[in-house]
């Protein structure tokens, strides 16, 4: 599939992603109306408020200090409060903008290689989902700095609150990524009728399984190693305390941790057995997409497996997460909002692994596969009439 078709179906999910989170962003003050609490109560009201919140243009009056101390119009109160509006209007700008952008771009990246005609459909809408709360991430990443900036103190543990602002609004991410990955391969299929073909590309099983062992390892050192309680803490205490560097420990468990585990002194075998069960839940999700997606691909090239590995890792913690609501047992006592709240989170992570996982399982997958080449060769040689 040519970039002129691919295009297509990426814009559309694009337009589709970016007006679906604008148009949940402007709902978030109806939340504040005696009906909305009425009927869904106070609790859920404020846990949706919280989600929505991030990607809204009506400001938290933490972005306007000014506005407190204002005596009228032109007094400097009332000039700050303005300034720091403005800059909270530009990060909400950055922010939509560079939501659409980061999407379309990986959307037509993984509709050329991974084109929805049968027998890739499922596949292909499963990667632009992931791909869909990565470019949110992103967006919320690239966007924060002027956010931070509205609240009228940027250099106060910025590190902290850079953290804080990339994490949120995640769980409404998952929704609306999967409504604009249904748009997109429903406009893919349009616009891959009467390509002809495409090349599927012959992958010895072998070779794959071993390639998708490899980069299942890498994401295991992330979820086995780094999130263990006591490497996980001396992570977070890592502080150079200097100036807008200091106190990275939130940032770099954010980027480097896809879990958070203990061993199981002090708690029954059976409940910590069950608290495992999400994490062996991802690292199956991992390998076995991993090995189907050689496969999958019409070239199965370095940056493809990297891509296509981030989304492997995404909807790997996208299954851990919902068998985790599953196997809660406080869901009951919360309620289902509460419960959801990490639902959507790790994607820094899953981002940083997943790629180093990619790359890992392509340079695998090319060594073995031309071992398994040369091996043939050599057994076709010998079993040949003329040897």
């Amino acid at each position: 599939m040519t970039n002129r078709r691919a295009a297509i179906p990426a814009l559309v999910g694009g337009v589709l992603l970016t007006a679906l989170l604008w148009w949940m962003g402007a709902s978030a003050h109806a939340l504040h109306l005696p009906g909305a609490t009425n009927m869904i109560g106070g609790q859920a009201a404020a846990d949706l408020e919280h989600w929505l919140t991030p990607w809204s243009y009506d400001p938290p009056s933490s972005t306007q200090p000014g506005t407190g101390t204002s005596d009228g119009v032109g007094s400097p109160g009332w000039v700050d409060g303005t300034r720091y509006l403005a800059l909270y209007t530009t990060a909400l700008q950055v922010r939509f903008g560079a939501v659409f952008v980061f999407f379309v771009l990986g959307a037509i990246f993984l509709v050329r290689r991974l084109p929805p005609v049968p027998g890739r459909r499922t596949a292909a809408l499963l990667a632009v989902w992931a791909w869909g709360l990565v470019a949110g991430m992103l967006a919320a990443t690239v966007s924060a700095p002027w956010l931070i900036a509205s609240g009228g103190n940027g250099s106060f543990r910025f590190l902290p609150r850079l953290s804080g602002a990339i994490s949120s609004g995640q769980q409404i991410l998952v929704v609306t990524a999967l409504v604009a990955a249904v748009g997109t391969v429903l406009a893919a299929r349009i616009t891959a009728d009467g390509t002809g073909p495409l090349p599927q590309q012959v992958v010895p099983v072998r070779a794959a399984r071993l390639a998708a062992t490899v980069g299942t390892v890498v994401i295991a050192l992330s979820l086995v190693v780094l999130s263990y309680q006591p490497v996980a803490a001396a992570l977070q205490q890592i502080s150079p305390r200097v100036g807008l560097i200091s106190e990275p420990g939130d940032l770099l468990r954010q980027w480097l941790l896809l879990g958070a585990w203990t061993d199981p002194a002090g708690t029954p075998l059976g409940d910590w057995l069950l608290s495992r069960a999400p994490d062996v839940l991802l690292l199956a999700v991992v390998w076995w997409m991993l090995s189907r997606l050689p496969g999958l691909l019409t070239r199965a090239t370095v940056p493809a497996m990297a891509v296509g590995a981030v989304c492997a890792t995404v909807l790997g913690l996208l299954a851990s997460q919902l068998l985790r609501i599953a196997t809660d047992g406080t869901g009951l006592r919360w309620g289902l909002l509460h419960l959801s709240a990490e639902l959507g989170g790790g994607v820094p992570a899953a981002l940083t692994w997943g790629l180093l996982a990619g790359v890992a399982a392509a340079v695998t997958l090319r060594v073995a596969g031309a071992r398994t080449k040369t091996a043939d060769a050599t057994a076709s040689v010998q079993d040949s009439p003329e040897a």
